[in-house]
């Protein structure tokens, strides 16, 4: 017979609150249903093992679309419910019958269940006017159980025919959610959610042998690492995250304390060295997809990896979509770092040849950890590496001095000058100068290392200090000489008008007339602004270096009138040119002057 009662929550507003807000995405309600019968399966297969009931011979969930009926349901063979079980685990609103499973067993171990709050089933109802739930215990004396409701505040609940152990649970959808009736975006729900479940998922059964899991049951990450080989590793790559592109290498994180965690996370190559790409890694919680880039377990930086991380021992909030920060989490997070940093100093140790070949994929996402995480960089700072004037590899610390004691530092010494190269196009006649002086530079060619080179000053501020090639004339590039006031007089007054400071070097190339250069702080304030869209001067702090070692520089001391005047401007825009792009009007007078140089000449 027949009976009814009401369902048990505090508050007859508690109903509309679950279904609208408990869940940040509607369609997760999928993963809450199917991960209810994996548990009931677990449960089954722990009352087995302790001699409790009979073990299946084959566990296995099943969901079917129904686009006629609007039907979506999901069955399994598990420990199935009896009536007293439905009252209390389904009507009392977060009752979690996983958490008094597990407490019953505890000393059995109730490893591998999911649930933890008892509102997942309810998750349905966002998507659902009605839903029935079918359920047999494997009590071989219980009957079967048939519950309903449509979400308000009563229920139905009364004895029914049912072959077999198990539960099923039908939901009929609400009008506006027809397409969850569709075999194609449950397909797609369970790809998302459901991919790693540890048993075996079917949709839309025929009943043939060709029907054929939706779902991998023994995930590549949950292995140990001795067990997987390479091509294993590639092929979970390119089916999980849908990249053709072989990975640089992987680390496999798996632990058992002092927290449960497993996982691979990938290093991608990357495809523009111009920004930093973001990656996708993957959240479960035995085995049941969370979500993807979590801060809160991933750091910022590492979300530039691909991966899957399965950690069931991550505290999450009621709707099992976000995490609660607490210190169990910050420790997971700070172990993935550990581990991460690890294996990159492992690659430089073991393998130079394999890291440096990875090292212009690698630039960007160590650089940008090491801003973000001081922990990180000093763990790695050891194996940053620049590529040098000669196209060597060398630790950036290698070009560092010593660190200049107090006593260096009344004296006036300054940290160890480090030139670097960011455009060896644009600044070939600097990196011509240096090579041909003996000199050395770094070569800068990612986006970040303008930012990265700063905030290597500010951790080693009494042991380098960085300076763009063209940023300083060094000593080693010049002979001692003596100021030629001529030759400054000559060219201030040809660029009357221009924020340019004129000085005298004798340079020890005699081919090159001037060069230009632009103090490293003035130019660093430029590209902020530039980077800001603020208003900037590039002329402010620019000095042109003039070498009185040229013949052609020499020469103008017996030139006169005009023609002193446009020989000096043509030897600075050249100067200009090899340090930047002439703006529209530098370069019109620039070419201009060139062929009134050029026809004078041949009329001689």
């Amino acid at each position: 017979m027949a009976k009814t009662g009401n369902i048990q929550i505090s508050s007859e507003n508690m109903m509309p609150i679950i279904k609208k807000w408990l869940y940040s995405d509607k369609d997760i309600f999928l993963r809450e249903i199917v991960s209810n019968a994996s548990d009931a399966i677990t449960k089954h297969k722990k009352l087995a093992e302790l001699g409790e009931t009979a073990a299946e011979e084959k566990y296995r969930i099943t969901v079917t679309t129904d686009e006629k009926a609007k039907t979506l349901t999901v069955e399994d063979n598990g420990i199935g419910m009896t009536e007293e079980e439905v009252e209390k685990y389904i009507t009392q609103i977060a009752f979690s019958g996983a958490a008094d499973f597990v407490e019953k067993y505890e000393k059995a171990g109730g490893d591998g269940i999911i649930g933890h709050f008892g509102l997942g089933f309810y998750s349905a109802y966002m998507v659902s006017e009605n839903i029935e739930i079918f359920t047999k215990s494997y009590r071989e004396d219980a009957p079967a159980v048939h519950w309903s409701s449509d979400g308000e505040s009563t229920y139905t609940i009364e004895e029914c025919e049912k072959e077999g152990r198990g539960t099923k649970v039908v939901m009929h959808l609400a009008p506006e959610e027809k397409e969850f009736s569709k075999e194609f975006e449950i397909r797609r729900l369970l790809n998302k959610y459901c991919s790693f479940m540890p048993y075996e998922i079917y949709l839309d059964p025929k009943g043939t042998e060709e029907d054929k899991p939706v779902n991998t049951t023994l995930p590549l990450y949950l292995k140990q690492p001795k067990d997987c080989t390479e091509e294993e590793y590639k092929t979970f790559y390119r089916e999980t995250f849908r990249d053709y592109q072989e990975p640089l290498f992987w680390i496999h994180l798996n632990m058992d304390y002092p927290f449960n965690l497993k996982g691979i996370l990938y290093f991608p190559k990357v495809k523009k060295q111009v920004e930093l790409e973001r990656g996708q890694v993957k959240l479960y919680c035995n085995q049941v997809y969370i979500a993807d880039n979590i801060k809160e377990v991933i750091p910022e930086f590492l979300m530039l990896l691909n991966g899957v991380l399965d950690c069931p021992d991550i505290p999450l909030n009621v709707s099992r979509s976000f995490l609660q920060n607490d210190k169990q989490v910050q420790k997971i997070a700070a172990h993935i770092t550990k581990k991460v940093a690890d294996k990159l100093s492992e690659l430089f140790r073991n393998d130079r040849a394999r890291y440096e070949s990875c090292w212009q994929d690698l630039a960007n996402f160590v650089k940008f950890g090491c801003i973000k995480d001081d922990k990180f960089y000093d763990r790695v700072k050891d194996i940053i590496i620049y590529k040098n004037l000669a196209g060597e590899y060398r630790p950036v610390e290698s070009f560092y001095g010593d660190e200049i004691g107090e006593e260096e530092s009344k004296e006036g010494k300054e940290p160890r000058a480090v030139y670097y190269v960011s455009d060896p196009n644009t600044q070939a006649q600097y990196v011509k100068m240096f090579r041909d002086a003996g000199l050395d530079a770094i070569l800068c060619d990612t986006f970040i290392d303008p930012h990265f080179i700063s905030y290597l000053e500010y951790k080693n501020p009494k042991r380098v200090r960085f300076l763009r090639i063209d940023a300083d004339v060094d000593g080693a590039l010049k002979e001692e000489s003596a100021e030629d006031g001529e030759l400054v007089g000559i060219f201030t007054s040809a660029l009357d008008g221009k924020k340019v400071t004129v000085k005298t070097e004798k340079l020890k190339d005699s081919g090159v007339a001037a060069v230009v250069n632009v103090a490293e702080f003035m130019r660093r304030m430029s590209e902020m602004n530039s980077f800001y869209r603020m208003s900037e001067d590039e002329e402010e702090g620019v000095t042109l270096v003039v070498n009185t070692a040229s013949p052609a520089v020499q020469a103008l001391k017996t030139a006169e009138g005009e023609t002193r005047r446009a020989a000096a401007m043509q030897i600075y825009y050249l100067a200009l040119l090899a340090y930047r792009r002439l703006k529209p009007e530098e370069l019109e007078e620039f070419s201009r002057t060139q062929s009134d140089m050029i026809e004078k000449y041949l009329q001689k």
